[in-house]
């Protein structure tokens, strides 16, 4: 099978120095296994994920002298096909609805609760145990919502059968899923989350390898769970080191790391940037 690699950016900012790495050695990559580069857009958040920003995506690679293949899948495209996947997750009882918010999950976890591998308290499940009529009624009054993967059901539903993922230059690692509790897999406003979104996409698109920030290495868990519950193929992984700045920071839209389209108004050359990142 010819491989197949992706670059997919979330359009929530102007891209950095970081997704130039990213993009570029994923075009590398698939140009010395001899396979094909596709691009992918993950708009899924509807709000902060601008048109513009969605253009600024294709100058920018456009500059780096980036090619890969048309079309360009768009994910706010497809809340068709994950409402359908969510759905029937609902109906074979592996996800329920959760009412919490934030402030009161944070509560209920207390100061010394286990939190999930980014760092957020791990969520206790005050609506796990919620009746089909208190759920009804909630969503009825039109409280909002997130849909979350009951995690011990979704284990008890794969039988062990979770064979961890492929890691390049580590072999098999381990699947550790319930590192992150019932995770959450789709919102009242939006079918989707990153998490359930990108297993269904590049099993669609025929993804074969993934390489991706090492700041989502751990997801990968919860990648291979749904891959498994939805009878997908597994990718094999590659999760690059991050790039930092001079404090040592890793780059990051919310950090307002200095954007590409900035470089290029500075006069940097596509050449020299990707020189700068390694590659020739």
């Amino acid at each position: 099978m010819q491989p197949v690699f992706r670059f997919a950016p979330s359009p929530n900012g102007f891209l950095h120095a970081g997704h130039a790495y990213s993009a570029l050695l994923n075009a590398a990559l698939a140009r010395q296994a001899g396979g094909r580069l596709l691009l992918r857009i993950e708009d899924i958040d509807t709000i902060r994920c601008r048109q513009e920003l969605v253009d600024a995506v294709f100058e920018d690679l456009d500059w780096l002298g980036l090619t890969y293949e048309q079309p360009v899948l768009r994910q706010s495209t497809q809340f068709d096909r994950y409402r359908a996947v969510l759905s029937g997750l609902a109906d074979q009882g592996l996800v329920y609805p959760c009412f919490c918010s934030r402030k009161a999950i944070r509560a209920a976890a207390g100061a010394e609760g286990a939190s999930d591998p980014d760092g957020a308290p791990l969520y206790p499940g005050l609506c796990r145990g919620l009746s089909p009529s208190q759920r009804q009624e909630a969503m009825a009054a039109g409280a909002p919502f997130c849909w979350r993967l009951d995690m011990e059901r979704a284990l008890a539903r794969c039988g062990g059968a979770i064979t961890g993922w492929s890691e390049w230059g580590e072999g098999l690692v381990p699947a550790r899923p319930e590192m992150w509790g019932d995770v959450i897999l789709g919102r009242k406003e939006t079918p989707t989350s990153y998490h359930l979104a990108v297993v269904l996409d590049d099993a669609l698109q025929g993804i074969t390898d993934i390489a991706r920030g090492r700041d989502l290495y751990y997801a990968t868990s919860v990648h291979r769970l749904l891959q498994t519950l939805l009878g997908l193929p597994a990718p094999r992984y590659r999760h690059h080191p991050l790039l930092r700045d001079d404090a040592g920071e890793k780059l990051a839209k919310s950090r307002h790391s200095t954007p590409i389209r900035t470089l290029r108004a500075e006069g940097i050359s596509a050449a020299a940037l990707r020189r700068r990142l390694g590659f020739v």
